[in-house]
């Protein structure tokens, strides 16, 4: 059996493999668009920051390693169509022209930069200066460019997790960094603003200029540098960087005949399978399954991208797996803060039908008398017609087990726990590192206090 895979990274890559872990027998030709099969986009700030000198390292397995665990690469090969009913894939190769035959089919053609509607920017590129960041060659374009003409400030479009990133990388660069952002906080889609503050305060205490509730207008030459103007002030610069999002790459599959749906996404059920025959599709090119939500989202997350291709692989070699669904589980380090979050916000959850109550709560890392313990604080939010935890925020000092913390959380929200549950969590405890009740337990007490009047039982 001839199994094809269009697109390399986390979910083409994952899917490959684990088809070919499940059935020794299939053939698993995997088509790459570039010479980079399987890279951490998500490592590319620290590349770019110094913190990993060498891109190779960016590499979750080489090429020689794919291949000897039984997959075909072809890189530099872009598909330009998919035939369902002669079961071809077309592509351009540096060679020419070319296609090929497949008995089952697995997209994973990615995202691609979102590029918001800035007066001059579809003029302007690397050569000017302006960049976004999505692949391999975004990069080489960021590090050529900071190489060459060394420049000394930058201007970033975008406060989310890859702007918040890029800040301190290219403050850790030497650059005078000033962050635009449209809405009116940091990481807009992840934290309510009363913790958006605490990063805020990172970001002022490394002396990255932070411009919120802000639209960039137009970007233009200006002289040797940069001029960005915006609907609340000018800036001169040497460098932007436009990283406002990403937006599913789904014209090969519309133009085969797949359905989309949300944000223009390929439509999957839970075994990964589109409405081709034999056809499938997994990671940032397709909508997800969330468990909190009865309809699917487009929620694009390197994570999320894995389990799928995983499901997708396994599925095109003969089985009947299901992808068991995503919470938006994430944690990104911001200087000297984490910030992770699982789960429906306030708003989200209101919209899909609970009855959310959402407390703010705060706790140490670890016992107090031990030296070096902080403040974590939270956001919890909880069903109030039936307790059940539905998503939680949190911000706190590197070193402060955020991540662990989050993933608690996650795990606790997949089983469909009560907040109340949480104390019935056997955690992990020495005072250099938590307390007989975990933080997050804590946390979940000050919910079910003002969720549960005293007196009253629970």
């Amino acid at each position: 059996m001839r199994l094809v895979v269009v697109g390399g990274s986390d979910a083409g890559i994952e899917a490959a493999r684990h088809a070919v872990e499940v059935d020794h027998g299939i053939e698993a030709r995997v088509l790459v668009a570039d010479a980079y099969p399987n890279f951490s986009i998500c490592g590319i700030p620290y590349h770019i920051s110094g913190e990993v000198p060498d891109w190779r390292r960016l590499a979750h397995r080489g090429v020689p390693e794919l291949e000897a665990e039984g997959l075909r690469l072809a890189l530099d090969h872009r598909v330009t169509a998919v035939d369902v009913a002669a079961r071809t894939v077309a592509f351009e190769a540096p060679t020419g022209p070319g296609e090929l035959n497949y008995d089952r089919l697995v997209l994973a053609t990615g995202a691609d930069p979102q590029r918001p509607p800035i007066s001059g920017l579809d003029s302007l590129g690397p050569a000017d200066g302006v960049h976004v960041l999505h692949s391999m060659g975004d990069t080489f374009g960021v590090t050529e460019d900071l190489r060459a003409r060394n420049p000394r400030s930058a201007v970033i479009v975008g406060a989310g997790y890859i702007g918040m990133e890029m800040a301190e990388a290219l403050t850790t660069r030497g650059l005078e960094v000033t962050v635009v952002e449209q809405l009116p906080q940091v990481l807009p889609r992840t934290l309510d603003p009363a913790l958006a503050m605490d990063v805020e305060e990172a970001l002022a205490a490394n002396q990255v200029a932070l411009q919120t509730g802000t639209a960039v207008e137009r970007i233009e030459r200006d002289g040797d540098g940069l001029r960005v103007e915006t609907t609340a002030a000018e800036f001169r610069t040497d460098l932007v960087l436009v990283v406002t999002g990403v937006v599913p790459n789904t014209t090969l599959a519309a133009a085969a005949g797949a359905t989309l749906g949300a944000a223009d996404s390929i439509v999957v059920d839970e075994r990964m399978r589109t409405n081709l025959p034999d056809v499938y599709a997994a990671g940032d090119c397709v909508h997800t399954h969330h468990r909190l939500l009865a309809s699917p989202t487009y929620l694009p997350l390197g994570t999320t991208a894995h389990k799928q291709g995983r499901i997708a692989g396994a599925n095109a070699a003969g089985r009947a797996d299901r992808f068991a669904g995503t919470l938006g589980t994430q944690v990104v380090k911001v200087f000297d803060r984490v910030v992770a979050a699982t789960g429906l916000r306030d708003e989200d959850a209101r919209a899909a039908g609970y009855q959310p109550r959402t407390v703010a709560a705060r706790a140490d890392d670890h016992k107090a008398y031990y030296p070096g313990a902080t403040t974590l604080r939270a956001r919890i939010t909880g069903d109030a017609r039936t307790g059940r935890l539905l998503g939680a925020q949190l911000v706190g000092r590197l070193g402060a087990e955020v991540a662990k913390r989050i993933d608690i959380f996650a795990t606790a929200i997949h089983h469909e726990m009560t907040v109340e549950e949480l104390a019935d969590l056997d955690l992990s405890y020495t005072p250099p590192l938590g307390s007989p009740w975990d933080a997050i337990q804590i946390m979940a007490f000050t919910w079910v206090r003002t969720h549960v009047p005293p007196g009253t039982g629970s």
